[in-house]
């Protein structure tokens, strides 16, 4: 089995989804970061998991479903973070953000039978998951983080170290209120999409 780790940040006002401001308050931004957390974790909750962890910066609230061991994140560049979540790992291990509500339990139901990792990648350039049979954080450090081509360097650095990728479908994070919308649009059924719809700026 997989352990499934979610490396998030507490959502705390002017320190989450700052993208969103404006057109939303810093207040609703973290209440919309909250609503997105709490559905990514539902559905992690829902996947067939070895582990739950949740890599954390900040404390823990309300929005955490019981199953979940938290681990704080290290002092560091994104990419020193991730890998050091999974250099925490002693199996196979799938990490995602928590960017995308609209995940599903089976998109994240992977094994690793016939491949060394998977690789989901997102509509802005970067990814939404990363799996990898055997953790490794170098496979990690070094990446650039948060550009229009980070998804492309990580996956070739994947490819380069000889490891066999398989690709999860193309997810959409949500950085700005356009993004928010959209993502909504696709699981109008969540929590996320709940508080998107109370906001006054949502119809703006």
């Amino acid at each position: 089995m997989t352990t499934l780790l979610v490396i998030a940040k507490e959502p705390v006002p002017g320190r989450v989804k700052t993208r969103l401001t404006p057109p939303f308050t810093p207040r609703e931004a973290a209440e919309l970061a909250e609503a997105a957390l709490a559905d990514t974790l539902r559905a992690v909750a829902a996947a067939p998991a070895s582990r739950r962890v949740l890599v954390l910066d900040g404390a823990p609230g309300p929005w955490m479903p019981p199953g979940f061991d938290v681990l704080p994140q290290c002092v560091g560049t994104l990419d020193e973070r991730l890998a050091d979540a999974f250099g925490r790992c002693a199996g196979p291990a799938l990490l995602i953000g928590m960017d995308t509500p609209q995940v599903t339990p089976e998109l994240l139901t992977v094994g690793f039978d016939g491949c060394d990792a998977w690789f989901g990648p997102a509509d802005d350039g970067g990814f939404w998951a990363l799996g990898l049979a055997a953790p490794d954080p170098r496979l990690l450090r070094g990446v650039p983080m948060s550009t229009s081509a980070t998804g492309a360097v990580q996956r070739e650095r994947l490819v380069a170290a000889g490891l066999r990728v398989r690709d999860l479908p193309r997810l959409r994070d949500v950085d700005t209120a356009a993004d928010a919308h959209a993502v909504a649009a696709l699981a109008p059924r969540g929590r996320f999409a709940a508080r998107l719809a109370r906001c006054p700026a949502s119809g703006r």
